[in-house]
């Protein structure tokens, strides 16, 4: 079993930064590949970026390439997601998630092993 616990997530003005942190406990995560997931009111969950086991391939989707990235160190069970560049259609509650099975670019909470309990980002305008 493991578990997701994010961290990080805050209010931040458009143009901020933010770095969301998931440790994982129970487990070591250097067999899953791991992604960020979020959701905003009233709107359907959203793929937001992957890095597969090892870290050797990452995947973004087209609304925050060139603004975030994602991250890992195995050796402490945990995996960031730096946000830079932030805009009020960022805001959202963003997940992490964990699989042993490569999801392209899904957001599709059966898809993954396991999943956290969120954490809150608001940017304003």
């Amino acid at each position: 079993q493991v578990q997701l616990v994010e961290s990080g997530g805050g209010l931040v003005q458009a143009g901020g930064s933010l770095r969301l942190s998931c440790a994982a406990s129970g487990r070591t995560l250097v067999n899953y590949h791991m992604g960020w997931i979020r959701q905003a009111p009233g709107k359907e969950r959203e793929f937001v970026a992957a890095i597969r086991s090892r870290g050797a391939y990452l995947l973004y989707a087209d609304s925050v390439k060139g603004r975030f990235t994602i991250s890992r160190d195995n050796a402490k069970s945990t995996v960031y997601l730096q946000m830079n560049s932030l805009k009020p259609e960022d805001t959202a509650v963003y997940y992490c998630a964990a699989t042993q099975i490569w999801r392209y670019y899904s957001s599709n909470r059966n898809e993954y092993d396991y999943w956290g309990q969120g954490t809150q980002v608001t940017v304003s305008s």
